[in-house]
């Protein structure tokens, strides 16, 4: 049985620690995440090894290194990454010529006992073809958490792991050491779920199938034809999740508001991978810096999930694209662009948080009772003339910053390409929105940024008389048909009709 409780270990007369898994702790799922927990917060090193070995043979099965920089930390945008949980930054803004993210090569191997060829930590996720950089170790209040390098681990096994003392900083950490001082055993393959589970359970402290949302979407298959569901115990997942090619899987929260997805990702930690195209083209691949990815997935319901980046920069806190995707009860934080929707998606029931081009993508996208927050323009749209973009009915859209900000923009280097950039907005609530409402550059008349009934949030309505002339306000009578079409996600979405699974409202 697996033991939750974590076993206490004393590395000197001055100090002690808490672990997890606990020493000596069996029925340890292959995906877990390390775990110390200090009296004091602890100060991450960036010297000395972690070490996992086999039990039976004394083999390396992964070892991090840390005095290699996890990733880049400043980029082209000038952005730092700072994340509030991460005890202090890591000391390497200022790398070596030669020490950048085009080191990122495809196929580059997961690591293990092999040091990284490239200047910064890497690590496979969802199987993609370039390593991702990552944090080995992030630090919450007083818990170090340590992140060894994905799929290594196997079920049947005992491990012990070895630390340097240089590895974290606390008053009379010693480090570990020794087959005996942390060993724990995985399940075995008979505990392991069936291939053909039907739902799948997450939870941070072992009691489920899998620690990690992560490790649950790895080991679901490839387009499963049935609905397979991922529930989600409560607590803070640090992680990036990255899936692909996964169909009809709905991955729940236990409850909404209580389970957050959470990483310092962005743009500048994790680009575009090199030499590949990433763009809305099915079979290609998307950018990397969002905290969780859907990508090329169909039928996924999100329900009752907090999906967070916690850095400044393009970070979307999700990008999904696929087709018939399902968000409900899920809050979205990101900064310049915190959502990106490639592909048809219902969002219901839902809230975003970001700081400018909140929205990105091609659409079509329909949003259902939604509130949506931004301290710069809502959204920036890229749906051909083949889709629709976004449309919200019932939404609110409060403006966060100093001064009133726009609902969306189509500026000249995107009109080009997509001409037809659309947002319709119905019954909409607006708070501190610029009174021209909209910036773009017109084409020919072709940007459909329209409105009907906009209102105060006192109830009143919009005054609308300094809108932008190429926006539009859609009336009642002359436009009933206009109104009712676009309040009717099947029309918006290309004629499929969303439906919730019991559950997910």
């Amino acid at each position: 049985m697996f033991a939750v409780l974590a076993h206490v270990l004393c590395v000197s007369s001055l100090w002690s620690q808490a672990l997890f898994p606990a020493n000596r702790a069996t029925g340890v799922n292959p995906d877990v995440q390390l775990r110390l927990t200090f009296e004091h917060k602890p100060v991450i090193g960036n010297a000395g090894m972690i070490r996992v070995f086999d039990a039976a043979d004394g083999r390396v099965v992964d070892q991090i290194d840390m005095s290699i920089p996890p990733g880049p930390t400043t980029g082209a945008t000038g952005a730092a990454l700072t994340a509030g949980y991460i005890s202090a930054p890591y000391p390497y803004d200022n790398l070596p010529k030669g020490r950048t993210n085009a080191n990122t090569k495809p196929g580059t191997p997961t690591a293990g006992a092999e040091p990284p060829a490239a200047g910064f930590q890497l690590t496979i996720i969802g199987g993609f073809t370039d390593g991702f950089h990552f944090y080995p170790i992030i630090v919450d209040g007083n818990t170090a958490i340590l992140q060894l390098h994905h799929n290594l681990l196997q079920y049947g096994k005992t491990y012990y792991v070895e630390m340097d003392s240089s590895v974290l900083q606390d008053p009379g950490f010693a480090g570990i050491r020794g087959a005996q001082a942390w060993r724990f055993s995985t399940k075995s393959a008979a505990q392991a779920p069936r291939a053909d589970a039907a739902k799948l359970i997450v939870s941070t402290d072992g009691s489920g199938d899998f620690n990690t949302v992560q490790g649950a979407m790895d080991f679901v298959p490839d387009h499963s034809a049935r609905r397979i569901t991922v529930q989600v115990k409560s607590g803070i997942y640090h992680e990036i999740v990255y899936f692909r090619n996964k169909d009809n899987v709905t991955i729940r929260g236990e409850a909404p508001g209580q389970v957050r997805v959470t990483y310092a990702n962005s743009e500048v930690f994790n680009p575009h991978p090199v030499n590949l195209k990433t763009n809305e083209v099915p079979g290609t691949f998307p950018s990397r810096r969002a905290a969780f990815t859907a990508d090329n997935a169909n039928g996924i319901h999100l329900v009752n999930l907090i999906l967070e980046t916690t850095v400044y920069g393009q970070a979307e806190g999700l990008l999904i694209s696929g087709s018939r995707n399902i968000l409900s009860h899920v809050h979205v934080i990101g900064t310049g662009d915190a959502l990106q929707v490639n592909g048809p998606t219902y969002i219901v029931d839902s809230e975003l948080t970001g700081s400018g081009d909140s929205i990105l993508g091609r659409g079509p996208a329909f949003f259902e009772r939604c509130t949506l927050r931004s301290n710069g323009v809502f959204m920036w749209i890229r749906n051909t003339q083949a889709d629709h973009g976004n449309v919200f009915h019932n939404c609110q859209f409060i403006a966060t910053g100093p001064q009133p900000t726009t609902l969306a923009r189509s500026p000249k280097n995107n009109a080009s390409t997509y001409p037809y950039a659309e947002a319709v907005l119905l019954n909409a609530v607006l708070t501190n929105i610029n009174p021209k409402g909209w910036d773009a550059a017109d084409l020919g008349g072709n940007v459909h940024f329209w409105e009907f009934n906009s209102r105060n949030a006192d109830g009143s309505a919009v005054d609308v008389s300094q809108r932008v002339g190429w926006s539009r306000q859609l009336d009642s009578s002359k436009d009933a048909e206009i109104i009712r079409n676009y309040s009717d996600p099947t029309y918006v979405l290309g004629g499929w009709k969303p439906a919730l699974e019991p559950g997910d409202n």
